[in-house]
């Protein structure tokens, strides 16, 4: 896939860093509750357990100070809204990482984290380069891909558990833009245009551009039904049948091009 080429929304650092620490602090609160039985129950996620979902979402907090150790790079930059694409290719690599981290003790896991993440991010510049291995990312922005990685596991581990682990409302917004301007850049044009309130809106798909009053094609969705539809959580028949996504015009239809990530 070409690299993306559309201009890159900008974030609120402050606030994405906020976001990711308050999610992380949802999902710990959360694990710590769960019983032994709760643990070793299944996932949506294939042979993962919910022991093995909640240790990958402790790695990726921990990716962060890790990464902040690592020397600085500056070649091979990966933009943000190419990430979505450059993770598809590394399912293996990921999974053997996640069934290969001690779970035996997640409050402890958990407890350095969340304290090497706060330590990590007091000194950090937003500008810092991190070595990732598909290329070097500014810290601003893998913090934005914390927030999708934090926000959709939450909502596998909600779907696991019945957990009902809160979703910080910054960290759902970060995660529903970048998804949505995925979109845009996966299918260019404005004859469609996405609206998933309160968050983002954008125009996608070739064909006729809209410029004013009401657009001849929209889809509608809430975050949590586009968040999953963009990740493989959802399909778009069902979701489009129970009335959580609505469409309209001869162009509203994204099934093709969704999902976004797996």
């Amino acid at each position: 896939m070409p690299p993306a080429k559309k201009r890159t929304r900008s974030y609120d650092s402050a606030k994405t860093r906020a976001a990711v620490l308050a999610q992380f602090r949802h999902v710990r609160e959360g694990v710590e509750a769960l019983t032994p039985e709760q643990l070793a129950g299944p996932t949506r996620l294939g042979e993962w357990t919910v022991r093995d979902l909640a240790a990958h979402l402790a790695w990726m907090v921990d990716s962060v100070p890790r990464l902040l150790a690592e020397p600085e790079r500056g070649q091979d930059r990966l933009a943000l809204l190419d990430w979505p694409s450059v993770t598809a290719g590394a399912a293996e690599r990921i999974d053997a990482f996640t069934r290969g981290i001690d779970a035996s003790d997640l409050p402890g896991l958990y407890a350095r984290v969340a304290d090497e993440a706060d330590r990590a991010l007091e000194a950090a510049s937003d500008a810092r380069l991190l070595p990732l291995t598909f290329g070097t990312m500014t810290l601003a922005d893998f913090l934005v891909t914390r927030t999708v990685e934090l926000v959709v596991h939450t909502d596998d581990l909600n779907a696991a558990t019945g957990a009902a682990i809160p979703y910080d409302r910054q960290a759902v917004a970060a995660c529903t833009r970048l998804l949505a301007d995925v979109l845009a850049v996966r299918a260019p044009g404005g004859a469609v245009e996405v609206r998933i309130p309160p968050y983002a809106v954008v125009q996608c798909v070739e064909g006729p551009r809209h410029t004013r009053g009401t657009p001849p094609n929209v889809v509608e969705t809430d975050p949590l039904t586009w968040i999953r539809l963009a990740t493989g959580r959802a399909e778009w028949s069902t979701e489009l049948d129970g009335a959580r996504v609505g469409a309209s015009g001869e162009r509203a239809d994204l099934k093709d091009l969704l999902p976004l990530m797996g």
